[in-house]
């Protein structure tokens, strides 16, 4: 079985544990798939939890790290506390000593010798005894402490800096306190205490709310930029009830069959970065992005990061590279409110479905206006040259769209828009015999 089938496996495993989350499953792969961040949107109740949850537990090997937010969370909570130990002259963090197997041999040896301390006779002997092993350990100890400087050490055993999938459910909950650190982390997969910088091997950050902030209002518009943070988002929503409790009462939800390793999810990233993102998908997306910011703000940071998303979409319908039917997964990236998903999915729909079809109707507009200006520029005209200027003009113009028409065709994908550019031609030469005709001058093509 390849990688792409086991990811799709467990997608569908998932799915079938719970109903209506088609998309919110495939958004996890993706964010796996690409280590985005991916936010749910939805009422309580929705399986928001439950499907991310389901998901992550078919990794193997991936060491999880789960928090519901309050203002009551501190920073220690979420990415560890601070070793005291590490701060006293002459003392040794416990996590230096964890992997030191001299020191550990030591500890075994005292360790049994007090487990067998009740069988032996109460001589001086024994605990002369004792006192020997007991010596060894501390003396090992000193000499471990003073080869290590005195400096902070934060215990992340458990926490953040230590998790390869992170779930933060009510995530703009978080007070202030660990809005930065979060900031941190989502973005720079790094975590800073005690003038120390600790590396997060995050995968991917999950975080799920019942609502969004409101981001005119004062208090909350300091969590705007923990809300950019998570690039992917998705809405949640019910509308089969009925479906639902018939799987539920048919034993259907809890089924758990396919799993991946850590290191096959490793693996299937470095494959979905492969893919290849052919030239005339950047174009295209170049067309997209201006038709978005006719309506909504998209920055160029966010816009130059959408190839990933687009490859993990094409890696899981098997493509080898992108094609403009895989940049639809594009509607869960680029919007910001909710108001804002009928719009850019309406643009990629538009634009990307039929790509060459915008094309030739955008390049068949402007030669239909550029016929317009010239029956308007002849009507109004009473002598030849006036219309041969006109007709000069006409013609300047249609030149510049047959060369757009030139390189449309070139990039023809298919027999279907290599038919569309034919056609775009033959309408071309059709506008420009009928302005010949009006005037009484021969066609030239």
């Amino acid at each position: 079985m390849s990688l792409r089938d086991k990811m799709l496996a467990v997608m569908a495993d998932v799915n079938a544990s719970v109903a209506e989350r088609e998309e919110l499953v495939e958004l996890i792969a993706i964010a796996l798939l690409t280590r985005k961040n991916l936010f749910i949107l939805g009422d309580p109740g929705q399986a928001k939890s439950y499907a991310i949850n389901t998901f992550r537990s078919r990794i193997t090997g991936a060491k999880q790290f789960e928090r519901l937010l309050s203002k009551q969370t501190d920073e220690e909570q979420l990415f560890g506390r601070l070793d005291l130990s590490s701060l006293i002259p002459g003392s040794v963090p416990e996590a230096a000593l964890e992997g030191d197997t001299v020191y550990q041999n030591l500890r075994f040896d005292l360790q049994c010798f007090l487990n067998g301390l009740p069988q032996m006779k109460n001589e001086a002997a024994t605990f002369e005894k004792l006192a020997e092993v007991s010596n060894k350990l501390d003396a090992y100890r000193k000499a471990v402490a003073a080869l290590h400087p005195c400096e902070p050490v934060v215990q992340t055993a458990g926490k953040i800096p230590e998790a390869d999938i992170v779930f933060l459910d009510e995530i703009f909950k978080c007070n202030d306190g660990v809005l930065n650190a979060l900031l941190t982390a989502l973005n720079e997969r790094k975590y800073t205490n005690e003038g120390r910088t600790y590396p997060i091997p995050t995968i991917s950050f999950f975080a799920a709310s019942n609502e969004i902030p409101n981001f005119n209002d004062p208090e909350e518009k300091i969590l705007a930029a923990l809300y950019d943070r998570l690039e992917l988002k998705v809405v949640t929503e019910n509308s089969h009830r009925l479906a639902i409790l018939k799987d539920k009462l048919g034993g259907s939800f809890g089924a758990v069959h396919a799993t991946i390793s850590l290191e096959e999810l490793r693996t299937m990233q470095q494959e979905v970065a492969a893919v290849k993102v052919p030239d005339n998908i950047h174009d295209l997306m170049d067309d997209v992005l201006c038709a978005l910011r006719a309506q909504i703000p998209v920055s160029d940071r966010k816009f130059l990061s959408y190839f990933s998303i687009a490859q993990a979409k094409a890696w899981l319908e098997g493509h080898t590279e992108v094609t403009s039917t895989d940049l639809l997964v594009l509607r869960n990236y680029f919007w910001q409110q909710p108001s804002d998903r009928e719009f850019v999915t309406g643009t990629l729909e538009r634009l990307c479905v039929n790509p060459m079809q915008e094309k030739v109707s955008d390049l068949l507009a402007m030669a239909q206006d550029a016929k317009d200006d010239f029956d308007n520029a002849c009507g109004a005209a009473e002598n030849v040259r006036t219309k041969q200027a006109a007709l000069r003009k006409f013609r300047g113009e249609l030149v510049r769209l047959y060369q757009m028409q030139t390189e449309m065709a070139a990039n023809a994908g298919s027999d279907s828009e290599k038919a569309l550019t034919d056609g775009l031609l033959s309408e071309l030469e059709r506008i420009s015999k009928a302005a010949h005709e009006a005037i009484g001058f021969t066609y030239t093509p």
